[in-house]
């Protein structure tokens, strides 16, 4: 089917490439018209912070508004001094005056004293608005800037905290944004090497960026229609623009071969289709199920970043599948155009070179495997310390004015102040209506105040109704504070149910939410499941290669490896973003935790990208073994007919990957260079080592498997046969035999 895809696709390229341009501008026409941008909304079903969103969302709505915190600092004296006083009532009243603002606190006015540092320097106004922060009109964060200029011309120092500031001043830097360009560039020059000419060149990268460009004006039209989180478009153009150049670079080097061997160019651009094609058909789906998998953590936000990067996978996939044997037959043998010297001796060295080196391992597999595995457990025991949770806007860089407000706030306040918890408290009776709810209602509060590590607990409001309260709990330490979870757990599972045991309050009544309780509700959620969603991933996987290559040996070695190799991977990140080593080389400044679903989304990436390498290198060396019958041989020929282009999608990887560390997200960070370490241990420890070590030991028993399974295993061959050799004219010179078939490599 995919030979008479590739085929059509290069006889009628016009047709192709004229259906593709047209997509593509209906796609930018109607994600014109939308109205759409991400947002990142944590729901948790199930939770106690989740519950009480819903309580406060349907009860108490006031108490659930977005708002953004404006922090003064007096330099020379207390806020409280006429003057100062003056200019900070100057930039309230303009404060109020700002689009969707309900109500504004001034710190130097009696009624809001707790919001005034005890020594009266340091002091903050709440500002309330009326809609969501990502519902607010995109300038409402300069107009805030623009309203406290009168306090900052009167010499008082002011900053900008709050989630309605993290969702409108998302920091950003002339290199992050240009990271994906960075990545490119360097991929340029990687494939110039590999496919030796110019034009070669230009198909992948053509094709790259098209179906990026797809992908994400899709994603901008479901941004108006679902909730999708800030990371999934960076999450997106990071995957896409890897796959899309190396499913190319698989493609467009079978082409070429193809087309050295005589075939017409529509003929070698179905023959590509036909081998690397489904190679890269398979691989793709992989990908997409991996991710898709994360519905198994049943996690909304967790689930649409899956969902996101398997849409640019699928598009990627889809051009690679179509429009690229259009464009291999709209450029026929000017594929080679603009070639440079000496590109083709060096990859026959290049694989002579991966030949000699498996011959080597393959002499000495023991000492090889057993070097290669301290190697990998070693780069992996940091994970045995691994801290998850959410960077706080102590983590945001330090020029940032929420980063600033932060350590004001914690300067002045307690590091507590900076994520406060909320009780939110289901009332039975109105408590101006009945004392015992009353008295009830004030045990609670005392009790939760007298509890270790509360800072402080604010005086309960009761909705309208008088059927919700909520008090602001303060603690002793950080939100991102281990103790601080200790904390949340403690309130929950003792102290209020002591506090409630006899009163006309029940413990099912009370709930510890917050954003602070709903970062930590989720990392416990997330910690709950990786386990079981990492072994469904395996299993998986486990069973498709089973059915790929007919034997239980290789499947297992590839899960275990690939467990190795991301394990590898989550060890450096947790090295490097936890423990803070080397952290200013990725211009971090200061060591923050484990983003909790960065783990869950570099497994489910990296488990389908690492099948790319196990496909196309396992089938290379599966196909000799067939022909020869000899492990040992097999493998070295293996290693050195695929290392080239293997090196090559590897390296492209790793470069788009690492461009993406100039973000300045943490979490961005952390993605891009967990994964580019991820690739780099695969693509060198695993593929170069261990892989030739562990098979050169398994021998005959790499290929074995059951005779009752074989039977009951459906057939997936992802390497089809050779065709037949074409007829030759009456009383031409008899055509020489093909060569047999290789590896969809290239």
């Amino acid at each position: 089917m995919l030979e008479r895809v590739g085929r059509g696709a290069a006889r009628h390229h016009w047709w192709v490439i004229g259906a593709w341009v047209l997509a593509a501008v209906v796609l930018i026409a109607v994600a014109g018209a939308g109205h759409g941008r991400t947002k990142d909304v944590f729901t948790i079903p199930g939770t106690q912070s989740q519950r009480a969103v819903d309580v406060l969302s349907r009860d108490f709505p006031q108490a659930n508004d977005a708002t953004a915190q404006v922090v003064f600092r007096s330099p020379s004296g207390p806020l409280t001094a006429p003057a100062s006083a003056a200019v900070v009532g100057q930039a309230v009243a303009r404060l109020e005056k700002v689009p969707g603002v309900v109500t504004v606190t001034n710190p130097t006015s009696p009624l809001f004293a707790d919001t005034l540092a005890p020594d009266h320097s340091i002091g903050y106004a709440s500002v309330v608005f009326s809609q969501s922060a990502t519902q607010l009109p995109h300038d409402t964060f300069r107009r805030l800037e623009a309203a406290v200029a009168p306090a900052t011309a009167g010499g008082i120092q002011v900053r900008l905290g709050g989630s309605v500031v993290d969702v409108l001043n998302q920091p950003t830097s002339a290199i992050s944004q240009n990271a994906d360009k960075i990545g490119l560039a360097i991929a340029v020059i990687i494939l110039l090497v590999a496919l030796g000419s110019v034009v070669s060149m230009l198909v992948p990268i053509s094709l790259a960026l098209f179906a990026l460009t797809c992908s994400s004006l899709l994603l901008q039209i479901l941004e108006a229609h679902v909730t999708v989180g800030t990371v999934a478009p960076v999450l997106g153009t990071m995957i896409g623009l890897g796959v899309g150049i190396d499913y190319s670079l698989f493609i467009v080097s079978r082409h070429r071969q193809n087309l050295d061997e005589g075939m017409a160019p529509d003929e070698a651009a179905g023959r590509a289709l036909a081998t690397s094609g489904s190679a890269v058909l398979f691989a793709a789906l992989t990908v997409c199920i991996a991710l898709c998998g994360l519905a198994l953590i049943r996690i909304p936000y967790v689930t649409t970043l899956g969902f996101s990067a398997a849409l640019f996978v699928l598009v990627t996939v889809l051009a690679a599948l179509t429009l690229l044997p259009a464009m291999l037959g709209l450029l026929g043998h000017h594929i080679f155009a603009w070639s440079l010297p000496r590109v083709g001796s060096n990859g026959a060295s290049s694989g002579r070179l991966a030949g000699r080196w498996a011959a080597e391992v393959g002499r000495r597999p023991i000492i090889f495997c057993v070097a290669s595995l301290v190697v990998l457990l070693a780069l992996a025991s940091p994970l045995l310390h691994i801290q998850l949770g959410f960077p706080s806007d102590s983590s945001a860089p330090a020029s940032t004015t929420q980063h600033q407000a932060y350590e004001l706030i914690g300067r002045g306040f307690g590091p507590g102040a900076n994520g406060p918890l909320l009780l939110v408290v289901s009332l039975p009776h109105a408590p101006q209506a009945d004392p015992g709810t009353q008295a009830d209602l004030g045990r609670l509060a005392a009790a939760v105040a007298r509890t270790p590590g509360v800072q402080s607990v604010s005086r309960p409001l009761v909705n309208p109704a008088g059927t919700v309260a909520v008090a602001q709990i303060t603690p002793r330490t950080s939100p991102t504070d281990p103790a601080t979870t200790a904390l949340v757990r403690r309130l929950r599972d003792t102290v209020v149910p002591a506090a409630t045991g006899t009163g006309t309050i029940r413990a099912d009544q009370v709930l510890v939410g917050g954003a602070t309780a709903t970062a930590i509700d989720l990392t416990d959620l997330i910690q709950a499941r990786l386990f079981p969603f990492i072994a469904g991933v395996i299993l998986g996987a486990f069973v498709l290669l089973t059915m790929v290559f007919r034997s239980l040996f290789v499947p297992f070695k590839a899960a275990v490896m690939n467990l190795l190799s991301i394990g590898a991977a989550y060890g450096v990140i947790v090295a490097i973003f936890q423990w803070g080593w080397g952290k200013q080389v990725i211009g971090l400044e200061q060591a923050v935790p484990i983003v909790a679903f960065v783990p869950v989304m570099m497994f489910a990436i990296l488990f389908g990208l690492s099948m790319d390498y196990e496909v196309f290198l396992l089938s290379r060396i599966r196909e000799d073994y067939d022909r020869t019958g000899d492990s040992h041989t097999s493998v070295v020929n293996g290693l050195a007919a695929t290392a080239r282009v293997i090196t090559a999608a590897a390296l492209i990887m790793i470069s788009v990957f690492l461009a993406f560390v100039t973000n300045p997200s943490p979490t961005v960070k952390m993605i891009g260079l967990g994964m580019a370490a991820a690739v780099f241990i695969d693509a060198t420890i695993v593929r170069m080592i261990l892989v030739p070590a562990t098979m050169e030991l398994a021998g005959r028993i790499n290929w074995w498997c059951p005779r009752w399974l074989d039977r009951i295993l459906p057939h997936i061959n992802i390497d089809p046969p050779q065709p037949p050799p074409r007829p030759t004219e009456p009383g031409s010179p008899e055509a020489a035999p093909a060569p047999p078939e290789t590896v969809p490599v290239g």
